[in-house]
């Protein structure tokens, strides 16, 4: 064993950074999760605060508001995976078919650019658009005799801002692996099917998906790992009174309950059931993905 650790010394050497920054930043925060059980106090420290067992996962099921807050968690990792995920798998295969270079090129850089892009800066952007005086989109629907809406304000809409605003930021980023691994198909398989009558459309459901379904399976498994971590950033800076009915996430709700009222033992044992979820809907996933499909992470 250490003769093979050795030889390839010089790739274990500048793995340590990598390793170092997981253990620091992932592993060891992992201690801090003690603190769900206990009435933590800041100056008592870990060994100094009191134990209370269970009482703030139960008191997190008994508030008025979880179920709801659940709910939208739920509905916009749904919607997600179903919108997000998929979008960037049309996309690749859309850019695919692309035969003239520049202008692939050009599409390629117009649709990852948005990724780069705080979202502070996308919320700005929507919230621009979507203005009920000087936005474009109230601009058109008055064309056809529509009054203003206040997107933003509106409960029935947050969702929808929701979704749109993440797939126009991350769809192209999403691509790249995708692209990737089309790049490694071998030709000879298109041209084999071109003398056998297969066109675009065949070639496409007989060769390319299937060739992708690997890729597909395991950034698949990772998103169900992160269902329930819809992120923080891109729902608050789109979040107001009007809409936080539709909008009040768990990951928000942590951080009102967490920071801003100091909750930290009780937004402790929040994260802690959602990382505990994502875990078990992965397990899950997994299982079921290496026994339909023999692709797992695992």
């Amino acid at each position: 064993m250490f003769g093979f650790m050795w030889k390839y010394r010089t790739l274990y050497l500048i793995s340590i950074p990598g390793i170092l920054y997981f253990l620091v930043f992932k592993y060891l925060p992992l201690l801090g999760s003690v603190i769900a059980f206990q009435n933590y106090n800041l100056f008592a420290g870990f060994s100094g605060s009191p134990w209370v067992g269970l009482e703030h996962f139960e008191r997190m099921f008994q508030h008025y508001d979880f179920i709801r807050i659940l709910k939208n968690t739920l509905m916009l990792g749904l919607l997600d995976i179903l919108i997000a995920f998929t979008a960037p798998i049309i996309l690749a295969l859309l850019l695919n078919e692309i035969r003239l270079v520049l202008y692939k090129k050009i599409i390629q850089t117009v649709v990852y650019a948005p990724h780069f892009l705080s979202w502070v800066i996308v919320s700005g952007i929507f919230t621009g658009m979507l203005s009920p005086s000087s936005g474009i989109v109230n601009v058109i629907l008055g064309w056809f005799g529509v009054e203003p809406i206040y997107f933003l304000g509106e409960n029935s809409f947050i969702r929808t801002i929701l979704v749109g605003s993440g797939l126009w930021r991350d769809v192209g980023w999403g691509t790249i692996i995708y692209l990737a691994a089309l790049t490694g198909i071998n030709p000879e398989l298109y041209e084999a099917s071109e003398m056998d009558g297969a066109g675009r459309w065949k070639q496409t459901l007989k060769i390319t998906i299937p060739a992708l379904l690997p890729v597909i399976t395991v950034l698949f498994l990772l998103k169900i790992g992160d269902f329930m971590d819809y992120g923080f950033e891109r729902v608050f800076v789109f979040q107001n009174p009007l809409n936080i009915t539709n909008s009040e996430i768990l990951d928000t709700y942590i951080y009102k309950a967490g920071l801003k009222q100091m909750q930290y033992s009780y937004a402790t044992a929040i994260g802690l059931f959602k990382s505990v979820v994502g875990l078990f809907l992965l397990v899950i996933a997994n299982t079921l993905s290496r026994k339909a499909t023999g692709e797992s992470l695992y």
